[in-house]
């Protein structure tokens, strides 16, 4: 035990004091804040250039109908039609809308550029003219629409959580998001830190350092040593990005909160206090709703299954790539035995984006997540909707025995494979490995 202690010191250690490490672990999430935060003020401001459009306008209904949009530039046209499809051929001419008198009659509308038109104006383009054809329709019909556009209902549903201790707020998209940021980094973290595992291996094989490592511990020892000492690495840099991260978004929170949102808290009545909610509710921006939203997320409950999926996983992976470096020289010669591995995982993540987020009570996604190669994606995604105790309790049972399993199936090819060189390794090799005794 004293030598696996000292080998997961010195893996933990020589890595944790590289400067990569410190300035990774320092930079990631300012990295992260500053990019979501610059793709937020982008999209706002939107591009520097509008297109500009000019509609031909055959059937006169759509005479200053057209509103220019921080994107779109509206003007009539002002000469034929063959002079305006011949400047709008010219490079920078912009763009002719062209809409047809049989337009009611199953004309269709064209636009001509130079260029192709993107997504977003042509579906600024067409919510326009539905939306005028939609009038004259109405009006046709005898309706006014007027009255019919401020019919417009806008109701949201408030999420409330039973427990055993009442009823509470909450946020079933804060939640969500937090559910898959956490199987987003477990699955992103299996590969890096299970990669730097494997790379370890196959760099003190290949440069005979193991050799004389094996003379002082045995080689289950040595791998284990360094799959735990890697793990702790990975698992003090999620610490630290947390920590960093949450406290630069309550300093930005802090920053982006209105300043009549914090006053000093007075007595008042119950009606007096449901009136303050009330106006506080409709005045908040989208800042405060973020904040309201993260208050409602149970963080202790996440991160603690967080803790046990990420570890869990990691463990088990990391025994398999552990396994696989000691079977190779050269980290070009792994791609064939990493597929197969990583195929769980990778189908997990697939799967979670399009199925199991819409459909977190299947059978389907309850065996992803109690299968131990699929679990630590598959339950970090279902969690929010509500997992039962005994599933969340079968999920972590079999994760660790799990990760026993493979530890031991691994451990077996790593002790003849960690002293094999210049040889080609294959599945049958590998059986073979496996089945030595001694």
């Amino acid at each position: 035990m004293n030598k696996i202690l000292l080998i997961i010191k010195r893996e933990y250690l020589s890595r944790v004091k590289k400067k990569t490490f410190l300035l990774m672990t320092f930079l990631v999430p300012g990295l992260i804040i500053g990019m979501i935060t610059l793709v937020g003020v982008l999209t706002k401001t939107g591009g520097d250039e509008s297109a500009k459009i000019t509609v031909y306008d055959e059937t006169g209904l759509f005479n200053g109908k057209f509103n220019d949009t921080k994107e779109i530039d509206f003007s009539e046209a002002t000469r034929s039609f063959a002079e305006e499809k011949l400047l709008a051929s010219v490079e920078g001419g912009g763009f002719l809308l062209y809409i047809p008198k049989n337009l009611e009659h199953g004309g269709k509308i064209d636009i001509y550029s130079r260029k192709r038109a993107t997504f977003s104006v042509l579906g600024s383009i067409e919510d326009q003219v539905n939306e005028t054809m939609r009038e004259k329709m109405l009006k046709d019909a005898g309706i006014d629409a007027a009255t019919l556009n401020k019919i417009k209902p806008d109701f949201s549903i408030n999420t409330k959580e039973l427990t055993d201790e009442g009823e509470k707020d909450s946020s079933a998209g804060a939640t969500l998001i937090a559910g898959f940021a956490a199987a987003i980094l477990i699955y992103i973290s299996l590969f890096i830190y299970g990669a730097q595992v494997m790379r370890g291996v196959i760099e003190e094989k290949t440069n005979r350092i193991v050799e004389v490592v094996i003379s002082s511990v045995k080689p289950f020892q040595l791998m284990m040593g360094k799959i735990i000492g890697i793990g702790l690495v990975g698992l003090t840099q999620f610490l630290l990005w947390i920590v960093l991260s949450s406290t630069l978004m309550a300093g930005a929170g802090r920053a982006l909160m209105p300043k009549d949102a914090i006053k000093p808290k007075t007595e008042q009545s119950a009606s007096q206090k449901k009136a303050t909610e009330a106006m506080q509710a409709s005045q908040q921006g989208p800042a405060m709703s973020m904040i309201s939203a993260m208050e409602t997320i149970n963080f202790k409950y996440l991160f603690t299954n967080f803790l046990i999926y990420f570890l869990g996983g990691f463990m088990l992976y990391s025994a398999l790539f552990a396994a696989v470096g000691s079977a190779v020289d050269n980290e070009t010669e792994t791609q064939q035995f990493m597929f197969p591995i990583t195929m769980p995982l990778l189908f997990t993540y697939i799967l979670s984006f399009s199925f199991i987020v819409n459909n977190p009570d299947s059978t389907l996604s309850f065996w992803l997540s109690i299968i131990p190669f699929t679990s630590p994606i598959a339950m970090m995604v279902r969690l929010p909707f509500g997992v039962p105790d005994w599933q969340l309790a079968l999920s972590i049972v079999l994760l660790i025995c799990g990760f026993i399993f493979t530890t031991w199936v691994a451990a077996r090819i790593y002790r003849v494979g960690i002293l094999m060189y210049g040889k080609k390794t294959s599945y049958k090799e590998l059986a073979k490995w496996f089945m030595y005794k001694g």
